[in-house]
């Protein structure tokens, strides 16, 4: 069974059974009974679906603003731990350390330049960062080290390395949109709701309360572009960035 399937299954049922009970309620009503004496329905519904729309909203925002500072961190460590390989390949024979420096500059360039276009246009990685940080790798643990010094940098060598493709790994997987299609459904839905039940309140064309209807459409509207674009961490205007590679190695960036 779809997650749609029971979603619409489960709204349905709410409704056909608050609706049963207010009809069930509204029969059993006495003919002396006074409905002034009890308070305005409407006004505390209006007011609870306001409430309950806003905290949605702000769990919405909470989990995009995670799943970015997520992806960032995660090119953060990437670069570091690359900046690492660079560094401690000082203790190799110069041919070695060399080659090692240009191979991690060359997986550097490729990633802040055509796998970053690859993560925002078709939020993947691709074939060539893998197979340069596959070189990478290859130049750090096929090496044998001849000395105690070169010995005691080979492990931590192969350790930064391995924490590269975690950190590689974790951009990937975030480089798509987080929130799934039924969370906008409801977000959406909820925005047409909160907005439209204005419209139960008598509102009149004064100057102010056209005034408070309007900001009040402006903000679900912002708070909803919001989640939207934060919802792709490296494919939208407030998106993670490339400046820890550009810190580390502007040589290789060209920054």
């Amino acid at each position: 069974m779809s997650e749609w399937l029971v979603l619409t299954i489960a709204m349905a049922s709410a409704c056909a059974v608050v609706l049963t009970i207010a009809v069930l309620s509204n029969r059993r009503v006495a003919e002396d009974d006074d409905p002034s004496e009890t308070p305005d329905v409407i006004e505390y519904m209006t007011m609870m679906i306001g409430v309950v729309y806003a905290i949605v909203l702000g769990l919405a925002i909470a989990g995009v603003w995670e799943g970015r500072s997520a992806a960032q961190e995660s090119v953060r460590l990437e670069a570091q731990a690359l900046h690492e390989v660079s560094a401690r390949a000082s203790v190799y024979p110069v041919e070695v350390r060399d080659r090692i420096r240009a191979d991690v500059d060359a997986y550097v360039a490729h990633v802040v330049g055509d796998e970053w276009r690859s993560m925002t246009d078709h939020a993947s990685l691709t074939d060539e960062g893998t197979r340069l940080l596959d070189r990478v790798r290859a130049d750090v643990t096929e090496y044998e080290p001849r000395t105690d010094l070169e010995g005691q940098a080979y492990q931590p060598l192969v350790d930064q390395v391995a924490a590269v493709d975690d950190a590689r790994g974790a951009r990937g997987q975030n480089a798509g949109a987080t929130m799934p299609g039924v969370v906008w459904f409801g977000l959406i839905t909820g925005a047409v709701v909160t907005v439209g039940l204005i419209f139960t309140l008598q509102i009149r064309r004064t100057f102010r309360e056209l005034l408070l209807a309007g900001l009040f459409s402006v903000l679900i509207a912002f708070l909803l572009f919001l989640i939207w674009d934060f919802d792709a961490p490296f494919g939208r205007g407030i998106s993670a960035t490339t400046a820890p590679f550009i810190d580390l190695f502007p040589h290789a960036t060209g920054g």
